[in-house]
């Protein structure tokens, strides 16, 4: 043992022997003491799809700070690691991330989560309730390792305190601890309490909801450019129609196995921002029971495209508003039925072969410079030379075939609910209007007709009179449970 001591000895420098007999010398409670404090901090729960970038903009942090609270590594995350989150001013607790849905307000989501206001307030850094809009995704602390398992109802019209507490099978004090009243007196008729319960019973639905909505839906959350959105409504009695409007679109609701569905294109183009969203459900009685809330429209990050330089005429506004108030006519109708099922099928020879993706933002110039033009991309481009063959990507009624001076050989197909299909470009058309079509059909040929720089395959898709992304249309099946 003694030969292996010196031995490791002599290989020491004589900077780092100083530095040993220093550390030795030290008692074990001052070389505790110099040991670092762990940093403390609430924990966070990595989700799928988050980063650095965005766990820190949720929590008003910076990366560094995570990283060193942490001591990470690297950049690299994974879902279910933990992460501490400095500078909230809390020291303990699990941080959760709850999606506001339609009815949720501050006060039902404190009362359900059983949590401090003030924190949450705080934690969201919250200046008034209407902040809380459709999609917002709020932050609160759960002290405890489980939450607490909750019912939640609403009080009748003519139902009393003690009549609550006796047919829940509740203590007539607990309604008002749980809830944060001051008496049972502060009830009041169409108020969303929660009250402790062996079983956790809250239903996926919102609360707040006017008394015929049983439920009522919106996806994706949160909602962006771009977007195919999905409005659903089940009810609690026969109505005679469902309406709405979403940012400044009005809503076409169909019926769809137990429940109402309007699907609405949102406009790659609107400004990314805080927009009404108000459904109205119309009763027999000829009463009318409306329900509005805000809901946020975030970017889609679109890139810009280079410039394209084209033909005068295709970027003359006497020639591209009139057509374009052509085509609107078409896509702005909606039949009730639907002639989809399912996802769509691509409409290209060559279905993973893109020239230009949806939502890019555009400019078009004319040789001379002298005249310009600053759009979007409407739709995709798919690769393809002249005669490559193009298929309807669903069923449905070809309601428009004819040469365009802007999107040349054109064709556009009905698939019902005021979804549509838009085919541009082609060199040759090969249906007719009134032509009914079935997935795969051939119905023309790619072309370089109208303003192109090249031959290609542009596909749009319209809901309810507004250009959506394409390629959700490809992955996602509309309507969705």
């Amino acid at each position: 043992m003694l030969s292996v001591t010196i031995l490791t000895i002599k290989t020491i420098n004589r900077f780092n022997f100083v530095a040993l007999v220093i550390l030795l010398s030290l008692s074990p409670q001052a070389v505790l003491a110099q040991t670092p404090t762990p940093p403390e901090g609430p924990i966070y729960i990595v989700q799928t799809g988050d980063t650095l970038w965005d766990i820190a903009t949720l929590f008003g942090t910076s990366i560094d700070d995570i990283v060193a609270a942490n001591n990470l590594p690297s950049s690299d995350l994974y879902v279910g690691d933990s992460l501490i989150i400095p500078g909230l001013g809390i020291q303990t607790g699990a941080l959760k991330i709850r999606t506001i849905l339609f009815g949720e307000t501050l006060r039902n989501l404190v009362r359900e989560s059983q949590a401090d206001e003030t924190t949450i307030r705080n934690l969201n850094r919250i200046v008034s309730p209407s902040e809380l809009y459709v999609g917002y995704r709020l932050i609160f602390l759960q002290e405890n390792e489980q939450s607490p398992s909750v019912a939640r109802t609403s009080i009748g019209p003519f139902e009393t305190s003690l009549e609550f507490a006796v047919t829940r099978g509740v203590n007539p004090w607990t309604i008002p601890n749980f809830n944060a009243l001051t008496s049972p007196w502060e009830i009041f008729p169409g108020d969303i309490l929660y009250y402790p319960s062996a079983v956790e019973s809250v239903s996926a639905g919102a609360p707040g909801l006017p008394p015929i909505f049983s439920s009522l839906e919106i996806d994706p959350l949160p909602l962006k450019q771009g977007d195919t959105a999905q409005i659903s409504a089940t009810l609690n009695s026969e109505i005679i129609q469902l309406s709405g409007v979403l940012i400044d679109k009005p809503l076409r609701f169909f019926r769809y196995n137990n429940s109402w569905v309007a699907l609405q294109g949102v406009h790659a183009m609107v400004n990314p921002g805080i927009y009404p969203i108000r459904i109205e459900a119309a009763l027999v009685d000829g009463s009318v029971q409306p329900f509005e809330q805000m809901i946020r429209v975030e970017s889609g990050y679109y890139p810009t495209d280079p410039t394209l330089i084209v033909n005068q005429q295709t970027i003359d506004p006497a020639v591209m508003e009139p057509e374009a108030d052509l085509i609107q006519q078409f896509v702005n109708v909606s039949t009730s039925e639907r002639y989809w099922q399912g996802t769509f099928q691509s409409p290209a020879y060559f279905p993973d072969c893109f020239t230009s993706r949806y939502g890019s933002r555009r400019t078009y110039q004319t040789p001379d410079l002298s005249l310009s033009y600053s759009s979007f991309h409407s739709g995709v481009d798919f690769c393809g030379g002249v005669g490559l063959p193009i298929s309807a990507p669903a069923p449905g009624y070809v309601v428009f075939a004819d040469l365009l001076q802007v999107r040349g050989y054109a064709t556009i197909i009905d698939h019902g609910w005021g979804v549509f299909s838009g085919f541009w470009h082609q060199s040759e058309l090969q249906v007719s209007v009134g032509d009914w079509v079935e997935t795969g059909q051939i119905i023309g040929l790619v072309g370089g007709t109208g303003r192109v720089t090249g031959a290609h395959l542009h596909w749009e898709i319209w809901v309810n009179g507004v250009q959506t992304n394409p390629i959700d249309w490809l992955d996602t099946t509309y309507p969705y449970e």
